[in-house]
């Protein structure tokens, strides 16, 4: 039997299907990308630079190129602020891609790893870390927040799912919120009646002063892992941003994609917070500017949300160094007050889907 043009495969009938909607713009991620990497490269050497002790910037140079043991700058740049600045990157890499890696899987953007509860979620696991467990080793306090950040997107989208209409995306964000102020609630209570409340304050507040090398060795490969494995899933992330059934018309396995993808958003959460604490709006502001500046291809997407989301880490910070010198501002307070007024435009444009 003869067969007509509609009963090819769907990959072949629709491979130019999602080309329409795509609006890739790959010009603007190529200046993205270049002048990001530029502009990255002159904030870490003014973060080097500037501090409670200043340092000249030939003097930094110096130290990053030819480290002499023996001079007090350069001990202060190589074992404070160096590898508070990497962490810094490695954080804001780790937040914005998680971020765009669920507005693009749930077509929600008012997705984030915050809002979502992982964040607190991670904390809570590290609470109980500190309390039952003294003295437990960063790789373990690393495992604990992926277990931590785990639970609460379960309870998260199984709170958000009961509704008979199913999830929608003002609906998941109200089921986070409501998660995460319990795990949050539970987190105080915890550091409360255990007394450790001081060791968690670095994590709750958010701020990158306790970065040490030897904690950037433990992360820095599995964020490495789930950033690489985040550039090869984004062609599949684009296409269920369009739609499960564009997505599956074209041949893709969406529950195996939303499956890896929540493992990589895990990774990326949960290293982050392990390593600077619980930092929201990272992950909802910077995908959601990046998608306007270079369209919806995440192929675009991950890579430049990773450049500017470390990008705001690092101008942040140098701004929490400097605002209230010598003293320090947390950096978490300073994106808070550039994410709730966001967040608030983002929910009243998403209010119809309440």
């Amino acid at each position: 039997m003869k067969l007509s043009e509609s009963s090819d495969s769907p990959a072949q009938s629709n491979q130019n299907q999602p080309r329409a909607p795509f609006h890739s713009r790959p010009w603007a991620a190529s200046l993205i990308l270049t002048a990001g990497l530029a502009l990255l490269a002159f904030g870490i050497a003014l973060s080097l630079s500037f501090g409670a002790a200043p340092i000249r910037l030939e003097e930094v140079w110096n130290a990053v190129f030819h480290f002499n043991p023996e001079l007090q700058s350069h001990q202060i740049i190589w074992e404070i602020r160096l590898p508070r600045i990497l962490g810094g990157v490695l954080i804001g890499v780790c937040f914005a891609v998680a971020g765009a890696i669920m507005q693009g899987m749930t077509r929600n953007p008012l997705a984030d790893s915050g809002l979502l509860g992982l964040n607190s979620g991670a904390s809570l696991a590290m609470a109980i870390c500190f309390a039952l467990f003294p003295g437990t080793s960063f790789l373990k306090l690393m495992l604990y927040s992926f277990v931590g950040a785990a639970l609460a997107v379960g309870m998260v989208y199984g709170t958000s799912a009961i509704s008979k209409s199913g999830i929608t995306p003002v609906r998941l964000v109200l089921a986070g919120a409501a998660v995460t102020a319990l795990l949050s609630a539970l987190g105080d209570t915890i550091s409360l009646y255990f007394n450790v409340g001081q060791d968690l304050a670095f994590w709750y507040a958010g701020g990158l002063s306790g970065t040490k090398w030897v904690q950037l060795g433990i992360v820095v490969p599995w964020v490495v892992a789930a950033f690489i494995g985040a550039l090869m899933l984004s062609r599949s992330i684009t296409l269920l941003s369009l739609g499960d059934e564009i997505a599956l018309s074209l041949g893709q396995r969406t529950g195996l994609v939303k499956v890896a993808g929540m493992i990589l958003v895990l990774i990326l959460a949960g290293a982050a917070v392990s390593l600077v604490g619980s930092i929201g709006f990272v992950g909802l502001i910077i995908p959601h500017i990046t998608r306007k500046l270079v369209g919806v291809d995440y192929r675009w997407i991950i890579p430049c949300s990773a450049i500017m989301g470390a990008l705001l880490i690092v101008f942040a910070d140098l701004a929490a160094r400097m605002i209230n010198a010598p003293e320090e501002t947390p950096v978490g307070v300073l994106i808070a007050l550039i994410g709730v007024p966001f967040f608030l435009y983002l929910a009243r444009k998403e209010r119809r889907a309440l």
